[in-house]
């Protein structure tokens, strides 16, 4: 295990969670955008988006289990892709909208701001926890190099 290891580890995590913070954001300031984008010459209402994060080292367990793996600790997350929300647009009667069809609905995005607020809060909670986890490797660091002293 190298040294700077868990400097890597928490770098990674840091800059993932930075863009699902990011992305939250953006969930949160479209949330009543009715005219997200342009499809077949049609508005549609802007779509949720998500944050898909993996391991950087993608090993078998198999190979963790039997100890084939040099290093076991990992190598930290990366953000593999951002997916749109599958979930259905929210009908809202107001016929007086100009996005109103003529039944008097209008498609809103499919943003829950409670879940958008929770998910702020556990990615800001993670990005804390990784700070905390850098500074304690820092920590360690500075004290190994004390003992030469």
């Amino acid at each position: 295990m190298r040294l700077n290891n868990g400097f890597d580890i928490s770098s990674s995590a840091l800059t993932a969670q930075r863009l699902r913070m990011d992305v939250i954001s953006s969930n949160i300031a479209n949330a009543d955008t009715t005219r997200g984008r342009m499809v077949d010459g049609k508005w549609v209402p802007y779509q949720r988006k998500l944050v898909v994060m993996e391991p950087k080292a993608q090993v078998p367990f198999q190979q963790v289990l039997q100890g084939s793996v040099r290093d076991a600790t990992g190598e930290g997350i990366k953000v593999s892709r951002i997916t749109e929300d599958t979930a259905p647009f929210k009908q809202v009667y107001n016929p007086t909208h100009p996005d109103a069809d003529e039944n008097g609905f209008v498609q809103l995005p499919n943003v829950d701001m409670l879940k958008e607020m929770v998910d702020m809060m556990s990615a800001t909670r993670s990005y804390e926890a990784n700070v905390t986890a850098l500074n304690a490797s820092k920590s360690m660091l500075t004290k190994a190099l004390e003992i030469g002293r």
